[in-house]
């Protein structure tokens, strides 16, 4: 078979990538080595997670708010494996979508590991062993990425576990031990500290969230805190051992000193790493930097050799998934030859913990670091009404404006739906508004998003009204 596009991996930066060929008229197959489509996201990652998150949200409210709403219940309990089946039918709805979508686009799909016998060949090896080859005027590799392990402490799926296990878990944790205070570990952690585990992070950083600004790394500590988080930071894990049921993992503190923390289950959880191995690309000459596994690629996501393009996770820049459907739909436009652009500055950063976490543009700290001027403005949801209605009143809204220009430098929010909230922000940044710009438009009350609004007032001659 001859097609202009082949896509290697159908995540979201692959399968958003084949359906803008096809729908540019390029002839486009799609190769996934997993029996459904939807890479890491849809069947172990954001989806799966935020399906969990929003159960263990519904019991942690039943438990410890309805009361304060005027709603008394009696005999409140989890029912785990009915918890996971929900979110198992989440996954199912959304991966078959996917494959509805495919052929609706008329996109040619081959299951089994796509690898390069050279720029134009791919061989497809089927879980039966047998192959076929297939060829390609375009190749673009999107295969994503997996968790990373650490040598001394290796996964065996039961005690010791990664993200992917912790969406699977028999029972709620009575004490998980979270290695790593990262998105992925604390949206997880989250989950079930919701439904009564102790939740103990081990950072070898300073602080939870360390790439987003500071103001939210404190905050979000604060409200974990409320959930029963602790935290240990600036501690080095050196190792673990299971016995039976318990899992001691053991640590380096500050002064050098060896601690024990003992608990059910160890969730590890310091990162992803690219997934660039058994590609092939040896054969085309491509080779992988050292450190992560990343596929170097050019402006238009073009790796060294013409006509192979690469996305996602698999190239620098954020893990995230809309960030990989972006880039998908940039290079099925350059292929296309059209002229598309991704502004990187302006792709936003979500976490989905209760409150939930949303950054975009630069922190203040790579503002002080650049000595750019500028000017910043706050508003904390505990001044607004409607965060009162609903008792989510942890977090605020933060916007940093350029001192001369007024222009929005960045936004950072922690609160109530500011997981949606930050997409205004986006919007103001592309068209490069000012911080009076967002202080002049008219935002329904009572509403979260008033907070984005008054503390654009506040960075404006400090004129925010409700504080």
């Amino acid at each position: 078979m001859q097609f202009d596009v082949v896509v290697i991996g159908s995540g979201p930066g692959g399968y958003v990538a084949a359906i803008r060929c096809a729908q540019l008229g390029l002839k486009t197959a799609i190769i996934e080595k997993y029996n459904t489509f939807g890479g890491t996201c849809l069947n172990v990652g954001c989806i799966p997670s935020k399906a969990l998150l929003d159960s263990s949200e519904h019991y942690h409210n039943a438990a410890h708010t309805f009361k304060e709403h005027g709603i008394d219940l009696k005999d409140l309990s989890i029912n785990l494996p009915q918890m996971i089946k929900r979110k198992n039918e989440v996954v199912e709805q959304t991966t078959g979508g996917i494959t509805f979508l495919m052929k609706k686009n008329k996109i040619t799909t081959y299951q089994g590991v796509g690898s390069f016998k050279d720029k134009n060949t791919i061989v497809i090896t089927k879980n039966d062993g047998s192959a076929e080859e297939i060829t390609s005027k375009n190749v673009i590799i999107a295969t994503g990425s997996k968790p990373t392990e650490l040598p001394f402490l290796k996964s065996d799926g039961k005690r010791i576990i990664t993200s992917t296990e912790a969406l699977n878990l028999p029972e709620v944790p009575k004490h998980l031990v979270l290695i790593g205070g990262g998105v992925i570990g604390l949206e997880l952690g989250s989950v079930y500290a919701r439904l009564g585990a102790k939740v103990t992070v081990v950072e070898f950083m300073d602080s939870i969230i360390s790439t987003m600004d500071k103001t939210l790394s404190k905050e979000l500590q604060k409200s974990l805190s409320k959930l029963g988080f602790e935290f240990l930071f600036k501690h080095k894990v050196t190792g673990a051992t299971v016995e039976g049921e318990n899992v001691t993992v053991t640590v380096e503190n500050p002064k050098g000193e060896t601690i024990s923390i003992q608990g059910d289950y160890c969730l590890v959880a310091v990162g992803r790493v690219a997934y660039s191995e058994g590609l092939g690309l040896e054969n085309i000459g491509i080779q992988v930097e050292e450190r992560g596994k990343k596929i170097p690629v050019n402006e238009h996501l073009e790796t060294s050799v013409q006509g192979v393009y690469a996305i996602g996770d698999v190239i620098k820049g954020a893990m995230l998934a809309h960030k990989a459907e972006d880039e998908g739909t940039f290079v099925a436009e350059v292929i296309a030859g059209q002229k598309p652009h991704i502004n990187y500055n302006l792709i936003p950063g979500v976490v989905y913990t209760w409150p939930e976490v949303a950054s975009v543009g630069y922190t203040e700290e790579q503002l002080k670091e650049q000595g750019k001027k500028y000017k910043a403005g706050s508003f904390p949801f505990k001044a607004s009404g409607r965060a009162r209605a609903s008792m989510d009143t942890d977090g605020l809204v933060k916007v940093l404006a350029d001192a001369v220009t007024d222009e929005i430098l960045g936004v950072h929010m922690i609160g109530p739906r500011v997981a949606d909230m930050i997409a205004e922000a986006v919007v103001a940044m592309e068209f490069r508004a000012s911080a009076e710009d967002i202080a002049r438009i008219c935002h329904a009350h009572p509403t979260y998003t008033e907070g984005f609004k008054e503390a654009a007032l506040a960075a404006t001659e400090n004129r925010a009204i409700h504080i």
